[in-house]
């Protein structure tokens, strides 16, 4: 019979105060996973992993330390208390860490309102290599396909219980299955690669692996032929499959661990204007089948849908209740962890105001520009916002896709670079960050 995480996480704890911590907090993770790869219509690797971890975080006297192990045993979880706490008395003392009061504490959460985890079976190797198999045959089908790179299909189920001395026990399940395939065309030195990959909570909300498989061979196909663009400053539209990737950028900066450091590029756009007015940028934690959605955070506080940013202006940094108590403000449910460090904070489940034209009509309306379709490496400077991304795509002349572009940089200033953005209406509602493509005026290309 598997462990009880619950219970494990109360050994945790009375080891931990029989080994003289004042506080502690400790998790529980048990998880499978499942992931097949074929290549050229044969299996070529298949890995199934099951572990579980067991996390233990101890606090004296403003001094803390975290262990973890894979070992269950009763010796292993005393040894772990004892050395916890033989590290936390050498620690730098941190005036800020420690647990939540238990008022704070989130209560009577709803995880099966979430639909977190998938309660069907877990799916047989057989049928996850099926999938791979008809990704693999639906990209290879298209014509001027040469290969297919990989073609792949995963399955995994994580289930967590965290607990403290300060009264908190919650745990929930997590479950996800992805396909995903790389196609290349052409041959020699002028072949072309490109991707797709999807991904759910539930299974039966998958799209077909064919046109998973279909959609990562027409995009490679549309690859050749690229050429680098001309240099100068132009529109650039971040087609909606890379434009997250900008929104990103602004939750690292107003993280609370950057804010805190001093270290970052909007330390000081706290009731500024960060993105143009009628833009908000909504957290929502509770969105059903959703990746980023979470009953409580890693320190057991409740989580809140918030405008991060409301009609353009930043409300808010993203905290934990360390970077909280240095900054003199509250929590904001933000709290994420792993069994073998302490919490930081970390964004969830973002959605941008979405726009009222379509990519088409953003292409019309750009004229001369570039549109990215991928990013390839990226310089940026957390304290300054100077950005530079190696990019690919398409070249726009006149309001029309003219050609291929590839091997040019892509560069600007995050903080004019968010001020500027005007969004489309094409972003997907299943992902965590939901975020249409954006138009960007007047960035420097550099090509040929």
């Amino acid at each position: 019979m598997p462990p009880v995480l619950a219970d494990l996480t109360d050994a945790l704890l009375s080891a931990a105060r029989k080994a003289g911590a004042e506080a502690a907090d400790a998790l529980a993770v048990d998880g499978r996973a499942v992931s097949i790869d074929v290549r050229g219509g044969a299996l070529e690797q298949a890995e199934r992993s099951e572990g579980l971890e067991i996390g233990l975080r101890v606090l004296i006297g403003g001094r803390q330390a975290c262990v973890s192990a894979s070992d269950i045993s009763a010796r292993t979880i005393a040894d772990m208390a004892e050395r916890a706490v033989a590290m936390a008395r050498e620690a730098p003392a941190d005036p800020h860490a420690g647990l939540a009061d238990p008022a704070q504490l989130a209560r009577d959460w709803d995880v099966a309102a979430l639909e977190l985890a998938d309660p069907g079976a877990e799916p047989l190797a057989a049928a996850l290599e099926t999938d791979a198999r008809e990704a693999e045959a639906a990209a290879m089908a298209v014509q001027g396909v040469s290969q297919v790179q990989s073609a792949s299909a995963s399955w995994s189920k994580r289930l967590l219980h965290m607990a403290g001395t300060n009264g908190f026990s919650g745990g929930y399940a997590r479950t996800s299955r992805s396909i995903s395939a790389v196609a290349i065309a052409g041959e020699g030195a002028a072949m072309e690669r490109d991707w797709a990959s999807e991904a759910r909570i539930f299974g039966a909300d998958l799209p077909s692996a064919a046109s998973i498989g279909l959609q990562a061979g027409e995009r490679a196909v549309a690859r050749l032929g690229a050429v680098q663009p001309k240099t100068g400053a132009f529109p650039v539209l971040l087609d909606e499959r890379v434009a997250a990737s900008l929104i990103g950028h602004l939750l690292s900066a107003i993280n609370g661990t950057a804010i805190a450091r001093g270290a970052s590029w909007l330390r000081d756009g706290l009731n500024t204007d960060v993105l143009p007015k009628g833009l908000s940028l909504i957290e929502d934690p509770f969105r059903r089948r959703i990746s980023g959605s979470r009953p409580f955070d890693a320190e057991g506080l409740p989580p809140a849908r918030r405008a991060i940013v409301e009609d353009g202006v930043l409300t808010g940094w993203v905290l934990d209740l360390a970077t909280a108590r240095k900054l003199g403000l509250q929590s904001t449910g933000n709290a994420s962890r792993g069994t073998s460090t302490p919490p930081s904070p970390a964004a969830g489940n973002v959605a941008l105001t979405q726009g009222t034209k379509s990519r088409e009509e953003l292409i019309r309306d750009m004229g001369t520009g570039l549109l990215v379709t991928s990013f390839i490496g990226a310089t940026i400077n957390p304290t300054t916002g100077d950005y530079s991304r190696g990019a690919a795509g398409y070249w726009v002349e006149n309001g029309q896709i003219s050609h291929v572009v590839n091997e040019c940089t892509v560069a600007g200033n995050l903080r004019e670079m968010l001020r500027r953005i005007l969004p489309a209406n094409d972003a997907r509602g299943h992902l965590s960050h939901v975020v249409p493509s954006l138009l960007i005026e007047g960035l420097t290309i550099a090509g040929s």
